[in-house]
């Protein structure tokens, strides 16, 4: 929960404007600021104080206990022109509170934290546990010392400026291992813990045989990222609680899929029980794995449970990037957030050179020329599958006439995929003519390198006779200057000469040009690779100077 304490009628209205957008995330505190503070900073996860940061500072510090336990606090000034960060801008939230508070109010975020203020992923930000010298660390990355990263476990980090050899270290692992000083160690979740129990199971019990087992096999409990079980076990209190204590979820499996697990201690107990020869390995390894801790019982007599230990590999992960048509703002805020999460960054080295800005330090820059689509596609790949966190960029809409095809060709389900859609090329050259895309339409991409002409013409002939509004991609090049032309005879098969059309070139960019025109009067040699090609259905109309389709046609029939 937020809590929101304000002390004028200036900032009250800024808090009710919060309160309003965020109904279930937070409260509004009335009554003396001093009162309101010491009441919100006790029951609420983040503050949003609207009040002078000095104020705020001393309201706040004879209540402040350490950075891992105080909430977030945010200040908002009178004016509504700054959101600082001031209180657990890591451990608390505070920093991407300040960045939403002031998104949402046109404010400034104002972000202190060293860090964030060079833009990189602070250590203990990054979503796993960390152990060790963090502030030594952290301050070796922001003084450009050697930091070396030793990556026991692949795991998708985000990108951090890491070097062979250093006299600071950061490691990746799931190992039981000291932690010297100029050392951190985070903890990925690699670790699954397949659990066993007999009706009534305690919990104690559960509990002490998972930690003998990881203590003995020199595994840290901080990595553990689940324990699974057979369906039939899924509300047992044992293993549920169990799971709560941890901190994972319990994840159930059929006993149908247990059974076709290949397993090196099947039994015939668990057969007759729950109808598969192996709950504990099996669950652990169902979804592949390295076994690490065969099935063992506990020491109780009788032994009511059982567990076995798979470290999964880490999935990488590979985000297809839209950049939009090329204006910085029409990068959307999904797209920026993958960029700066990518560890590796492999694009058409132009597209690169658009967005190289955005990207943290140590990012990993893999780009190539024209024509490389399909290797940048495999490039891109294979990256992920060595545990990468990649990002694949690609102009407009990654789906579209771009990187996404090629890529999700190659890939398997190995790896994690996420689509961040962008403002496509149609939608942009739409936007300049007016509304020209307001019914059913299509885009068809007129270059024949990959799809024959023959197919193409088929699809333009399709799109004439259902009276779609046509977008067309790569309308034309040097090599390829008659398609265009036999595209709009075929249009003008269906379509009145006077049927709105419109040429847009380089949109959204600074050397943006658009015209309107008609069907007839469209000129194929002033169109290049750089434009795009809209022409309307027999509804579209030129309406003060803009290309409109409606939505529907019963509004423009004339009157008898």
């Amino acid at each position: 929960m937020i809590g929101l304490i304000s002390a004028t009628a200036a900032g009250a209205a800024a808090r009710d404007r919060l309160a309003a957008a965020w109904p279930d995330r937070t409260r509004v505190y009335e009554g003396p600021v001093g009162d309101a503070v010491r009441a919100a900073f006790a029951q609420c996860e983040q503050l949003v104080c609207f009040l002078a940061t000095g104020a705020v500072v001393r309201l706040v510090a004879p209540l402040l206990a350490g950075k891992t336990a105080d909430p977030g606090v945010v200040c908002v000034d009178e004016g509504g022109r700054f959101a600082v960060s001031l209180v657990g801008g890591h451990a608390g939230g505070a920093n991407e509170l300040a960045r939403e508070v002031g998104e949402l109010l046109g404010a400034e975020p104002v972000v202190t934290t060293a860090t964030d203020a060079v833009d990189l992923p602070g250590l203990d930000t990054l979503g796993l546990p960390v152990e060790g010298d963090v502030a030594g660390v952290s301050r070796a990355l922001l003084d450009g010392e050697a930091v070396a990263l030793r990556a026991e476990v692949a795991w998708p980090l985000p990108p951090l400026p890491v070097a062979a050899e250093g006299s600071y270290t950061i490691r990746l692992t799931d190992r039981l291992v000291e932690t010297p000083e100029r050392e951190v160690v985070l903890r990925p979740p690699s670790l699954v813990v397949g659990v066993g129990a007999s009706k009534g199971a305690p919990v104690e019990e559960v509990l002490g045989l998972i930690g003998d087992a990881l203590r003995e096999a020199g595994l840290a409990a901080a990595s553990v990222a689940e324990l699974a079980t057979v369906d039939a076990k899924a509300g047992e209190p044992g293993l549920v609680e169990a799971a709560r204590r941890l901190g994972v979820p319990l994840v159930t499996y059929s006993a149908g899929e247990l059974a076709a697990v290949d397993v090196p201690n099947p039994s015939d107990a668990p057969l007759a029980a729950v109808g598969t020869p192996s709950v504990a390995e099996a669950a652990a390894l169902v979804r592949g794995g390295e076994l690490l801790v065969p099935k063992r019982k506990s020491a109780a007599i009788p032994a009511m449970a059982t567990c076995a230990v798979v470290r999964r590999p880490g999935r990488g992960r590979l985000a297809v990037v839209g950049l939009g048509p090329g204006a910085r703002d029409l990068i959307t805020p999904r797209a920026k957030a993958e960029l700066r999460r990518a560890s590796v960054l492999v694009g058409l080295d132009q597209y690169v050179d658009q967005i190289r800005d955005l990207l943290r330090p140590g990012t990993r820059i893999l780009e190539s020329g024209l024509g490389a689509e399909e290797e940048r596609a495999r490039t891109a790949v294979e990256e992920a599958r060595k545990g990468q966190a990649v990002a694949l960029i690609g102009s407009g809409d990654a789906g579209v006439y771009a990187m996404a095809s090629p890529a999700l060709a190659e890939a398997s389900d190995d790896i994690d995929v996420a689509g961040v859609p962008g403002v496509t090329a149609a939608l942009a050259a739409g936007a300049i003519l007016g509304a020209p895309l307001g019914h059913d339409h299509m885009s068809i991409s007129l270059s024949d390198l990959h799809t024959p002409w023959e197919v193409i013409e088929r699809r333009v002939r399709a799109a004439a006779e259902a009276d779609l509004v046509v977008t067309f991609y790569n309308p034309r090049s040097r090599g390829r200057h008659w398609q265009l032309p036999k595209a709009l005879d075929i249009l003008a098969e269906h379509r009145a000469p006077t049927t709105p059309a419109g040429v847009v070139r380089n949109a959204s960019r600074p050397d943006e040009s658009a015209r309107l025109t008609t069907l007839a009067a469209l000129d194929p040699a002033t169109v290049d690779m750089m434009t795009v090609v809209t022409v309307g259905n027999t509804a579209t109309r030129e309406i003060a100077g803009r290309m409109v389709t409606p939505r529907g046609y019963r509004w423009q029939e004339e009157p008898e």
